[in-house]
C-alpha cells in the first residue's frame, strides 16, 4: 500500500517521532560531511500553486543531498486542475516519478490527488494544514529541549493551517495546546470539535503564555488573505508577540515562527532576533525533516 503525508492524524506517534529521530541524525550526518546517495535515481515532482521560498530549497536541497532529483511545477508549467482533471494529473504524473509533494490551496485536491496516485504524495501546505512545517518545529524543540510532551505549547494569533496542525501535533505528542486568538479567527469549527482533548483557548494573549514552554505565531494576514490586511492588523493589534508575553512564558520558553515574519506586526523585533528565538534552526530543520520524511516514504 502507499504511504501518503497528508496529515499528522495518518500517522502513529511512533512514526512520527521516528521521522524526528532519524531527522536529528541525518542533520548530525550532513554537517560530519557524509554522503547519503539513498535517494540515487529517484525524482520528487514539487506542484505549486503557492510560491515559497523555505518549501522548494527545502525539498530541492533535499533530494540533492540524497542523490536524487526534483522537478519544480508550477501551475504555470503542468495543466492540473485547469485543462486537465486532477484525477488524470495524478495518474500520469505518479507514473513517472517516485514521490509528488503538493503545496496547493485546495486540501481537498490533495486528497483526490492521493487517491489516485501510485506513488507517495506529501503535503507541503494546504488551507487546512502544514504537517511538514510542524515536522521541523517538533525536531527544533526536541533538539533544543528535549521530548515536548507534557509541555506547555501557546500559538498566538490566526486559527490558520498552521495551527491546526499543532493541535492535531498536540494530541499525537501528547502536549497541552493554548489557542488566542482575535473573535472571529478562531481555528474552523471541524477542528476546534476533533482536537478538544488536548488543545484549550485564551482570549487573553498574555495570559496564554502564562507559564508557556514555546511560544509559536504566524503572519497576520497568510498568502491570498492580502486583501484582510488593514482589517486584520486592527482585529490582532493586541497580539504581538512581544517581551510582556515572553515574559509570562518560562524563563526558558523558545520563540518560533514559520517565515516570513513581519517584524513590528505579529512578533517584536526583539522577540524574533533575541535569545529565546530559535527560528533559524527551524527553518533549516525544514531540510533534515522533509529529508527523513522522503526516506520514510520512498525506502522500505
Amino acid at each position: 500500500m502507499t504511504k501518503h503525508f497528508i496529515d499528522f492524524d495518518d500517522y502513529s506517534f511512533e512514526d512520527l517521532q521516528g521521522i524526528i529521530d532519524a531527522a536529528i541524525a541525518l542533520k548530525k550526518s550532513h554537517k560530519s560531511g557524509e554522503i547519503n546517495e539513498s535517494l540515487k535515481n529517484k525524482t520528487l515532482a514539487m506542484i505549486f500553486d503557492k510560491s515559497s521560498t523555505r518549501t522548494r530549497v527545502s525539498f530541492e536541497a533535499g533530494m540533492t543531498q540524497l542523490g536524487g532529483h526534483s522537478l519544480f511545477l508550477s501551475d504555470r508549467d503542468i495543466q492540473i486542475g485547469r485543462g486537465e482533471p486532477i484525477t488524470d494529473s495524478a495518474i500520469v504524473i505518479s507514473s513517472m516519478v517516485d514521490c509528488v509533494m503538493m503545496r496547493v490551496s485546495s486540501h481537498d485536491d490533495i486528497k483526490t490527488f492521493a487517491t489516485h496516485a501510485s506513488t507517495p504524495i506529501i503535503n507541503a501546505l494546504s488551507d487546512q494544514s502544514h504537517p511538514c512545517q510542524i515536522l521541523a518545529d517538533l525536531m527544533t524543540y526536541q533538539e533544543h529541549r528535549e521530548s515536548i510532551k507534557g509541555k506547555k505549547v501557546v500559538w498566538i494569533g490566526d486559527g490558520n493551517n498552521v495551527c491546526q496542525t499543532y493541535m492535531q501535533a498536540a494530541r499525537r505528542f501528547d502536549f497541552e495546546l493554548i489557542v488566542s486568538t482575535p473573535e472571529g479567527y478562531k481555528p474552523t469549527q471541524d477542528f476546534v470539535d476533533k482536537y478538544q482533548s488536548n488543545t484549550n483557548y485564551c482570549s487573553d494573549p498574555i495570559q496564554a503564555c502564562k507559564n508557556a514552554d514555546l511560544v509559536v505565531t504566524d503572519v497576520w494576514a497568510s498568502m491570498g488573505m492580502e486583501s484582510e490586511q488593514k482589517a486584520r492588523e486592527l482585529s490582532f493589534k493586541d497580539f504581538q508577540v512581544n517581551e510582556q508575553m515572553m515574559s509570562a512564558a518560562n524563563n526558558d520558553a523558545l520563540f518560533m515562527h514559520c517565515l516570513p515574519a513581519h517584524r513590528g506586526e505579529e512578533v517584536s523585533a526583539n522577540v524574533i532576533d533575541g535569545k529565546q528565538s530559535v527560528i533559524w534552526d527551524e527553518a533549516e530543520n525544514r531540510l533534515h525533516a522533509q529529508k527523513a520524511l522522503l526516506l520514510f516514504l520512498m525506502t522500505d
